[in-house]
């Protein structure tokens, strides 16, 4: 067997033009379309580099490398890979023929440093009494949701969540390729596994979800909501296990409640829209929205809560606290603050008996 480190040596030197990207800790993406174009993001903003692959056989043979280095094939006939390097930074390949213009990847940086939520508020993400109002959510165990596009920050927002666990909690981390770094000292870790080049050996997200029911869960978290697993996440949810947390692609709060309800009926249960519509309504209690904002910086947009169904079957979501955009300084920037609304959570005579929130007037 190849030690792990003459791997690690050898897939730098397939991958050697872009090795200063990911020595790079302001680079948050990096984008090889071919071998000949390679972009990065850095501060939300994408920038084109002149780093090249010689040709195309020297690209697809770095991707096959890694697929050697993760134990997943790569070919003509399994022309998707999903991958993590060494320093866990998140890979997705697609190659021909499902790629006809050649080798496409995406590789996704996670930044070092575990950003908490002293720096999200930093950073303007959002508010110190929004903070102060989530941390009261969390240990209500409101069951939540953090929703939002792709680089939104819906990673970095749920493990600045985490933070706000209660000690001694027994948390559960589901997830398809480890990301999360919970800031919790009790975490139980499982992650999904794909086939091998003979069809055997899958381990899915609803696996891990039916295992972790009886694996004593104070808490149970899914790294992203993808699919028919939606509909054991809600079940558990409205069956006694509180303060679960998931993340989802959604752009607005109501569609992350119709992103949910159609995940769910790609499960293999069927239940009626009716039915289904009050589980989604009853076991989310808290909408988190992330953004990536047209400055590029990232930020919450909405704290909501679920309320429930209208008469006429529609969710009904009150915000809690809202982003408001101002303009634009001479720089580019925007300017937006992040305010309450006024309305109270239902569980906020239990924050105050918590001693979690203090005064009458909104979230002071």
């Amino acid at each position: 067997m190849i030690p792990k480190e003459v791997y690690e040596r050898t897939l730098r030197q397939f991958f050697a033009p872009i090795v200063p990207f990911l020595d790079d800790a302001s680079v948050s993406e990096i984008m090889i379309n071919g071998p000949r174009e390679i972009v990065i993001e850095r501060k939300g903003k994408l920038l084109a580099t002149e780093a090249r692959f010689v040709d195309e056989d020297e690209l697809l043979a770095a991707i096959r490398h890694l697929g050697q280095f993760v134990g997943r094939s790569v070919s003509r006939e399994r022309p998707i890979l999903e991958a993590r390097f060494p320093d866990g930074s998140r890979v997705e390949a697609v190659l021909p023929p499902a790629s006809p213009d050649g080798p496409h990847v995406a590789i996704r940086r996670f930044a070092k440093e575990t950003l908490t939520v002293e720096r999200l508020i930093e950073f303007g993400a959002f508010s110190p009494k929004a903070a102060a109002l989530l941390d009261g959510l969390v240990a209500c165990k409101q069951n939540i949701i953090v929703a939002g596009g792709t680089g939104s920050g819906k990673t970095s927002m749920l493990n600045a969540l985490s933070s706000y666990i209660v000690d001694g909690e027994r948390v559960v981390v589901i997830e398809d390729a480890r990301e999360l770094q919970l800031q919790s000292d009790h975490v139980v870790q499982f992650e999904a596994q794909a086939a091998d080049a003979k069809g055997r050996g899958v381990v899915s997200i609803r696996d891990l979800f039916k295992a972790t029911l009886r694996l004593r869960p104070d808490r149970i978290v899914v790294g992203e909501i993808r699919g028919g697993e939606a509909l054991e996440l809600i079940q558990a949810m409205t069956s006694g296990h509180g303060g679960c947390m998931s993340t989802v692609h959604a752009t607005y709060p109501k569609d992350t409640l119709s992103r949910l309800e159609t995940m769910a009926l790609m499960s293999d249960v069927e239940l009626p829209m009716r039915a289904l519509r009050s589980q989604v309504a009853s076991a989310i209690d808290i909408i988190v929205q992330t953004a990536r904002l047209s400055d590029g910086s990232r930020g919450v947009t909405h704290i909501s809560e679920v309320i429930g169904l209208s008469e006429m079957g529609t969710y009904e979501i009150a915000d809690l606290y809202r982003r408001t955009i101002h303009g634009k300084e001479d720089d580019g920037r925007l300017i937006s603050s992040f305010d309450a609304t006024g309305t109270r959570p239902r569980c906020w005579e239990q924050m105050i008996a918590l001693g979690l929130m203090q005064g009458d007037n909104g979230h002071e």
